[in-house]
């Protein structure tokens, strides 16, 4: 289950990451943007680049069995 897990959010982290780094235009990405616009004003692209690296690495540790492992 740890390969599961993990690897779903490595995708997550994965996601965030380059669509902060493209601004992208997909429906979710804008969603999750426009709500956290009124607490981060013009920095929300970097906090999702950066909170996406968080996940990705954590997911990569969970992928792993270095953490959160039985």
């Amino acid at each position: 289950m740890n390969v599961l897990w993990g690897g779903l959010m490595f995708f997550a982290g994965l996601f965030l990451l380059v669509s902060g780094f493209m601004k992208s235009d997909f429906i979710i990405y804008r969603l999750l943007v426009s709500r956290s616009e009124i607490l981060w004003g013009e920095k929300v692209h970097v906090m999702y680049q950066v909170g996406g690296g968080i996940i990705l690495v954590i997911g990569i540790l969970w992928m792993l069995g270095w953490i959160w492992s039985k």
